[in-house]
This record gives structure tokens, sequence and C-alpha cells, in this order.
């Protein structure tokens, strides 16, 4: 294809638009997608690509983007809770996948370093098409489901040293090592982690302040890249450099709203790599060596079926979920395309090494759906009995705060400290970058980001969330807060801080339950006051209890006629006058 930048991407995105929702609608998942309307656009499909190297060299960014996403998602936290199965089950399942098929790549006349390259990536399994089957077959929660996230979440982990091990294994010369080079490295990795969590909290807390969404976009994009370019530099990954950033930043304020602000370019750019890497399948060696590639993929598909059913039994598992943990997870993944480019640029695989492998593990996630879908077939619908697993290995991929405060001033914060002493978990949304450092130096864990915005919500896990409390003092943003959480999660709780009754009107207009900001306060005071005249502490108390209610059934009839002022000025005259007679007669029982 030789027109110029804007029909390429056109193209490409019309490519993605058809392929895509055509690929999930049938179960197969974007990224197979994507690899096939790379495969069609290529140039062993109809052609209008030509040149896959350039466009892959762009979408390498997509790559960087997801590893940082990654490494904002892994906090030392969460890790400790998981550590059995993921360190566990995760770690024998990489080892000894990559052992055994290092070791058949070996006998294939492997040099050692790309074999060990090679079998550690093809140990890797999709992290995207893998949840998603778990998902569609609603086994996230189940016990293979458990675990093969657990296994999921080390592979993630596995890749980053793997990337970082590609430069120096293939960039030295007489197949030995440089110190120099290694020195270099260390020296890198020492300044990120050592100098990186201070000089980037404090960055992003001086551009929140700016309140330029733009600007912050801008910076968070300059953090990810600028890191991947200087760990590159360094001579290792720049992939590493974006998980290392991510890491550094998993626990601070700026978590959510950074992941929001790098999402879509993410997506973007990731399914740009999958429709490249698609590009480079060439169709030209399967119908060359079909035998050969089938091969390879009834080995890889064979040898981590049978490791996983072995550890799915070693950890208890039952035969049954054994064998669909071996389904799930026996296909190769997205990151061995990462792996395999890295490694051919390293000069640790040649070309004609590259096609077949990326051939393998691409035939390998496209047929993986339809295998798991017999194999459910055959073992029918009944479920195994869930086993008792150890208290630290019950942790899914959605164990997550069901509860959402959205504004933490003097409102927000007197409900956190509730939930707090009851120990309930929740995630807690401000937009005001001075409120979250001075709360974040009480021990209060919150983030910075703005609750109107849809995907500030998503990155919060407003899909795990029960509960929405709105407290945000600005009526109108509280307003447009309450509007996005009905329009995303029209089933969720929502209760919202009312300034006065038209605003409360408004909010019970989105089913949300108001609570207005100085009611019971109020009530409080008026009480304290009937107390100071002489009233009797349990009659004033009684009295306030009779107002509350009265108020409340008052609102709600307002509500009905809340736009016609005469309905609402009659309502309010009745309903003194009811409120008189009610007080009147609990006196007169007082008497009697």
């Amino acid at each position: 294809m030789h027109s110029g930048g804007l029909e390429l991407a056109l193209v490409l995105l019309l490519a993605a638009v058809i392929a895509v929702p055509v690929f999930k609608k049938f179960g197969f998942g974007a990224v197979l997608g994507y690899l096939a309307a790379g495969v069609v656009l290529g140039p062993d499909g109809l052609g209008f690509v030509q040149d896959a190297d350039r466009i892959l060299g762009a979408a390498e960014i997509g790559v960087v983007m997801l590893l940082f996403v990654i490494g904002l998602e892994l906090s030392p936290a969460r890790l400790k809770v998981m550590r059995r199965s993921v360190f566990g089950a995760g770690a024998a399942q990489v080892a000894l996948s990559g052992l055994v098929l290092g070791g058949l790549l070996l006998l294939d006349h492997f040099q050692w370093k790309s074999a060990l390259v090679v079998g550690v990536a093809l140990a890797l399994s999709s992290t995207a098409v893998g949840l998603q089957l778990l998902s569609e077959h609603k086994a996230i929660n189940s016990d293979h489901g458990r675990l093969g996230f657990a296994i999921l979440l080390f592979q993630d982990l596995i890749a980053i040293p793997l990337l970082a091990a590609i430069p120096l294994l293939g960039g030295v010369k007489n197949e030995t090592l440089r110190w120099e080079d290694a020195a270099v490295a260390l020296g890198a990795l020492a300044v990120v982690i050592l100098c990186g969590r201070p000089v980037l909290r404090r960055l992003f807390g001086i551009i929140a302040r700016t309140r330029s969404p733009e600007v912050f976009t801008a910076t968070a994009l300059l953090v990810v890249l600028g890191t991947a370019w200087f760990m590159q530099e360094a001579g290792l990954s720049p992939s590493l450099g974006a998980f290392l950033a991510g890491v550094l930043l998993s626990d601070s304020e700026f978590r959510h709203e950074l992941e929001s602000q790098i999402e879509p370019f993410k997506g973007l750019l990731l399914g740009l790599f999958f429709i490249a890497v698609g590009m480079g399948i060439d169709l030209d060696r399967i119908a060359a060596e079909p035998w050969m590639i089938a091969a390879g993929v009834a080995i890889l598909l064979v040898v981590k079926f049978s490791l996983l059913y072995a550890i799915g039994r070693i950890a208890k598992l039952s035969s049954r979920q054994s064998l669909l943990l071996g389904s799930v997870l026996w296909l190769g993944g997205e990151f061995a395309f990462v792996v395999f480019n890295e490694a051919q640029r390293a000069h640790l695989l040649g070309n004609a090494n590259h096609d077949r492998l990326v051939a393998i593990v691409g035939l390998s996630m496209a047929i993986t759906p339809l295998l798991m879908i017999a194999l459910m077939r055959l073992l029918g619908e009944e479920k195994a009995a869930p086993r008792q697993a150890a208290e630290a290995d019950k942790v899914a991929p959605d164990n997550r705060p069901k509860v959402l405060i959205a504004g933490m001033g003097r409102f927000g914060q007197v409900i956190a400290r509730l939930l707090t002493a009851q120990k309930v978990p929740f995630v807690a949304l401000e937009a005001n970058p001075d409120t979250v450092a001075d709360l974040r130096r009480f021990g209060n864990q919150l983030y910075y980001g703005d609750p109107t915005r849809p995907e500030m919500l998503r990155a919060a896990g407003g899909e795990h969330i029960d509960v929405f409390v709105i407290t945000v003092d600005d009526p109108e943003t509280n307003l447009r807060a309450v509007r996005m959480v009905r329009r995303l999660y029209p089933d969720a709780t929502v209760l919202a801080r009312a300034r006065n009754r038209q605003h409360a009107w408004r909010l019970m207009d989105m089913s949300a339950e108001p609570f207005r900001e100085v009611f019971g306060t109020s009530l409080e005071m008026s009480g304290r006051v009937l107390t100071a005249l002489g009233v009797a502490p349990n009659v004033a108390e009684r009295h306030v209890q009779q107002f509350r209610e009265h108020d409340e059934k008052l609102l709600r009839d307002q509500y009905l006629v809340y736009d016609d002022e005469a309905a609402v000025i009659q309502t309010s005259r009745d309903a003194r006058n009811d409120l008189m007679h009610l007080f009147e007669a609990d006196a007169e029982s007082d008497d009697k």
C-alpha cells in the first residue's frame, strides 16, 4: 500500500472495528480479532500493508503501556495475599514448562541462550484470552479460576526479567557477558527504583494542582515513555522501565487517575501491536511447512497441558478442575510475540525460526477457545465441589472494595472514618490534590481523580462497587457524578449528599437516596435548644424524631409536585399545620 498515513490509519481502524466485534461475538476474543485483521491486511493477505516492521516499531509503545498498567495493579500487598499460589504454582508452571520446552529446542539445535529465552516465552500464556475464557464460562471464582489467575500473575511478573535479560544475552560479543553492560544496567535500575518514587509523586502533585487534564495526560505519557527510553538507553528492555514506573506509583494517590489516562492509549496501541504481529505471520511458511507448524502447536499444547494438569492435582484440584485449568492456560501468550521480536532484534532468533514461533503461538491462541468448548462438552455440566482452600489462596481477581466514596471533604471524611473503624474496605476519590495530600499524611487511603469521568470510575473498579457514596460539595458536580454512576452502573446503590431540598429532588430523579448535609446537625441543635428551655431530654428527643419523620415525608410528597411552585407552597403549609396539631396532641397526652 503506497498511500499516505491517513489512508493507512483508516484501513487499520476499519479492520479493527470489523474484526474485533465479529471475533468477540463468536467467543474468540479481541486479541484474535486483531491478529486476524493483521493477517488479512498483511503482505501475505490482501497486501494493503507491505512494511509491517514499521508499524510494529510504533505499535510496541502499546506493550510499554501495558506493562505500566500491570505495574500499577501489582501492589506488594496484593502479592503478599496471593503469595502461595503465585510463587508456588506459578513458579512451578513457568520453570517446568520452560525447562521441557527449552530442552526440546536444544535437541533441535538451538543455542542455549536462544533455547532459554524461547522456552520461557512459550511457557507464558495469554492473560487476555485466559481471563476472557474464565469470565465467559463464569469460572473466575472457581478453584481452577483462582489458581489460573495466580499463575497468570506470576507469568506477568516473570516476563519482566525475561525482557530485561534479552539485550544482555544477545548484545554481547564472543558468547560472554561484559561486566560493563551489567554495571550500567544495574545502575539504571538503582536510579529508577531509588529516585523514581519521590520524584514521580512530587511531579504529579505539582501537575495535579494546575487542574489541567490535558497537562496531566501529557505528563503521564512523558513518564511512561521517558522511563522506557531511559532503560532502553541502559541496554535493558523499555518495557521494564514502564513496569517499574507503574510499581513505584501503585500505592500513590494518582494510581487510578494514571490508569484512566493511559488506558485508552494502551488499548489502541496494543490493538495496533497485535495487528502488526498478524501482518508478520508468514503464511507462505505455514503453507510450505504445514506439518512442522502443526507439530510445534501440538507439542506446545501437550507439554503445557500435561504440566498444568499435574500442578492442578498437586494443588488438590479435582481431576475435572485440573483439566479445565490446562485448557485455559495451555496456549501461548501475547508476551511471547514481544519476546520473539526482542530476541530477533538481539540476534538470538533467526528470521525463519521467528516466523515459525510466531505462527505456532498465534495458532495456539486461535484454536484454544474451540478446544475449550469441546472439552467442556466432553466433561459435561456437572460442577465439582469446591475445596476448602487456605485463606491465603482465597483470592480472586474481583476481591476489591465494594464501597466508593466520591469527595473527601468534611462530609466524606466522617463516612470514611466510620467505615475504617468497622474494617469495611472502600476506595475514595478526591479532585482536590491538596486535600488528597493532607489526608494521606494521616494514613487515609484515597486517590486523586474526578468522579464525573467514566474512565476514572472504571479505573477505580466501579464494576465491583455495590454502594456509591457521592459527597462532592459542588451541587452541579455532585449531580454529574450521580448521573455518570447511574449510566454506567444502573443497579448499584447510590447515596448522595444534598445541599438543599431542590438538590435532593434532582437526586431523587436519578433514583439516588439524598442526605441533606445540615439536616441532621440542625435537628441535634434544635433538641439542645428545647432542653435549654427546660423541656425534658426524653421529650425533646421524641419531638426531634417526630419532626425528622414528618420532614422526610414532606420531602417525598413535595418531590411529586416539585415542578409546580404553587403546589409545593401549599404542601408546605398543610404540612406545617399537621405538625403543629401533632405536637399539640403530643403535649396533651403528656399532660394526662
